[in-house]
């Protein structure tokens, strides 16, 4: 799996941003069973993956209240 860029993030619907998340659990969840074998830098990056939507996810629901507000 490659990493995730912000702008493909940004692209993606919130639907699409949950099912993302929900599979990337998954994998961490098989790559921390497996990360003896493998070691943990891809734990370390599914974990960045994560936080990067979750990060988006929030800023997306600040942004229109800041807007509202200034109006």
């Amino acid at each position: 799996m490659a990493t995730l860029k912000v702008k493909d993030i940004q692209k993606m619907s919130k639907e699409e941003r949950e099912k993302k998340i929900k599979e990337l659990k998954l994998e961490l969840i098989k790559s921390k069973i497996s990360s003896s074998k493998t070691g943990s830098s891809r734990i370390r990056e599914i974990k960045k993956i994560i936080a990067r939507i979750l990060t988006l996810n929030e800023q997306g629901k600040k942004i229109p209240k800041e807007i509202e507000n200034n109006k």
